[in-house]
């Protein structure tokens, strides 16, 4: 079974995955947030104007993992059965990590769906703290952790 997006005239095609056999999936992505502290303390404490910047982008995270099919032209719809997100700040270096965690029994990763989920989170905090702090960088989006399927197990090098 061959897994190219591509067929043998080079067009791009979705891969046929109806052979697989469902897995419990499940896939661990983060992005990384970076703004000046005092605007940081202004989410933690839920001071900015626009309000509880991470509960909206932990609602955005979420609906964003179950609309990847819509973004990603070649992802499968998959029925999602779990999407987390948390966020761990560091308020001396004005960092966000947001990361997302995402589990569904399917015949193909989620790593798509958890990584976008991570950055649109990441996106809703820039957009809603960009009034406030126009140096806001989104500075990295990655896979930590992902198992399931037959390719098994992958976690990133905990030095990250």
């Amino acid at each position: 079974m061959s897994f190219n997006h591509f067929d043998s005239k080079g067009q791009a095609i979705m891969v046929d995955i109806s052979a697989k056999q469902p897995t419990l999936r499940t896939a661990i992505a983060r992005s990384t947030v970076q703004m000046q502290p005092a605007t940081l303390q202004m989410v933690v404490d839920g001071a900015l104007a626009k309000g509880d910047v991470l509960g909206v982008a932990r609602l955005a995270g979420i609906a964003a993992a179950k609309k990847t099919p819509d973004l990603i032209p070649l992802s499968h719809p998959l029925a999602l059965h779990a999407v987390g997100i948390e966020f761990n700040w560091n308020l001396e270096a004005g960092s966000i990590a947001v990361e997302a965690t995402v589990r569904a029994f399917e015949r193909t990763g989620v790593e798509m769906e958890a990584m976008v989920a991570a950055s649109v989170a990441a996106l809703t905090v820039y957009d809603m703290c960009k009034g406030q702090d126009k140096g806001i960088s989104i500075t990295e989006t990655l896979l930590l952790f992902k198992e399931g399927g037959k390719s098994g197990t992958y976690q990133r090098d905990a030095a990250l």
